[in-house]
């Protein structure tokens, strides 16, 4: 009798000892529930309407004093201020031309002075012959056509005096212009600044084109610019902000016009709704950090909340965008780690009494989270996460516990 118990004992334990023990594997279940396949993308916000103010012409710009951040008016508040530009120093040859040029001007001052003197002479000889013709006239002595010569001689000399006085004005042009060839910098200055001339030349201001912000100054510093230096820049982030996000060109095609966009980690509280404005039909190439060629389109995105819900975020600010391409209330949906492909079939591992059944499924689409199931399990369905090449059809399988 003993001995047919210690002899069942060891064949139990044989048995026990031989048998395949159930893979502790992790289990999880098909739900049902909101589901959402996004596009997610880094981002920024940027002014749609930014006015870059240039320099309208190359001159000496006067230090900015507005600074970023500042309130301006359009066509009202002067933003800037630049004074003519200053002479360039002249290298030796181009000097002694000048010099050479001033010379022969004031030579020809001298002449059209002479000229005045003549024609001023000859001017006096007429107006008193005149006068003798006139006498002359009263008492008969010359006839009307010997006065009527006198009368046209003192014209004519009349004439040529104002003619020659125009040239004096002239030639006292021509050497103003080839002393002006001739002006050192210094000497533009203190004339800009009126020092040694009662008319200083004035700045020319530059005034707001539209009412906003100064979003940056880009030309701070008193500096010679040229005609189109930038300095600085205008726009209004309250009420004409957007977002442009650079998304790679395989993910662009998925997105479109008025899709529903999730703005996150923008620095405040909760998220921010926005939606799809336009996806640019260009592409262009950026490498990436880890130095990667990519095909990146811009999608442009408009704010969807209130104004004031957004109303801390500026020009250039960072944000991260989720455009969801689709999306269903009430999906069926499984853990994505459980779907896997058999041949050209994907299937699960579905739990039926302890054992792990291989069960073809229809998937959907994949968020990278969860998978929707079309058909093939039914809520509340058990099915093995994270399935190994150990696992096999009909293996018994126990639910890994967690402490």
């Amino acid at each position: 009798m003993v001995i047919g118990v210690v002899g069942l004992l060891v064949v139990l334990f044989l048995v026990y000892s031989f048998s395949p023990r159930a893979m502790i594997v992790d289990m999880g279940a098909a739900t049902r529930g909101p589901m959402m396949v996004t596009v997610d993308e880094e981002a920024r916000t940027r002014v749609r309407d930014a006015y870059v103010v240039s320099a309208p012409v190359t001159g000496r710009l006067l230090r900015v004093d507005v600074e970023p951040g500042d309130r301006v008016t359009g066509a009202e508040t002067v933003i800037a201020r630049i004074l003519p530009a200053d002479p360039s120093v002249l290298d030796v040859r181009t000097e002694e031309q000048a010099q050479a040029s001033l010379e022969a001007s004031q030579a020809a001052l001298a002449l059209a002075r002479a000229e005045v003197k003549r024609a001023d002479a000859d001017a006096d000889l007429a107006r008193a012959e005149l006068e003798r013709a006139r006498t002359l006239r009263e008492t008969d002595t010359v006839s009307q056509a010997a006065l009527d010569r006198a009368e046209r001689a003192w014209r004519a000399a009349a004439a040529a005096l104002e003619t020659a006085r125009a040239a004096v004005a002239m030639r006292e042009a021509d050497v103003e212009n080839a002393r002006a060839l001739l002006m050192s910098p210094s000497e533009a200055e203190r004339i800009a600044l009126g020092l040694n001339n009662p008319h200083p030349h004035e700045s020319i201001p530059l005034r707001a084109p539209v009412s906003g912000l100064i979003l940056r100054v880009i030309q701070e510093s008193e500096t010679v610019v040229s005609a189109g230096s930038p300095i600085l820049e205008i726009g209004d982030p309250g009420g004409d902000l957007e977002i442009v996000s650079e998304l790679l060109s395989v993910d662009a095609v998925k997105v479109s016009p008025g899709d529903r966009v999730i703005i996150e980690k923008w620095g405040g509280d909760g998220d921010l709704e926005g939606i799809v404005k336009r996806v640019e039909p260009w592409g262009f190439t950026k490498f990436s950090a880890l130095g990667v060629e990519e095909q990146r389109v811009n999608a442009v995105i408009d704010f969807a909340g209130p104004e004031s819900a957004h109303e801390k975020l500026g020009h250039g600010f960072r944000v991260n965008i989720r455009a969801v391409i689709w999306e269903d209330e009430n999906a069926l949906k499984a853990p994505a780690s459980a779907v896997f492909r058999t041949g050209a079939d994907w299937t699960v591992f579905k739990v039926e009494n302890g054992r792990a059944r291989l069960t073809p499924v229809e998937a959907g689409r994949s968020n990278g989270l969860d998978t929707e199931i079309l058909s093939g399990l039914d809520e509340g369905d058990r099915i093995v996460l994270y399935p190994g090449n150990r696992l096999t059809d009909g293996m018994r399988v126990k639910a890994r516990e967690v402490n």
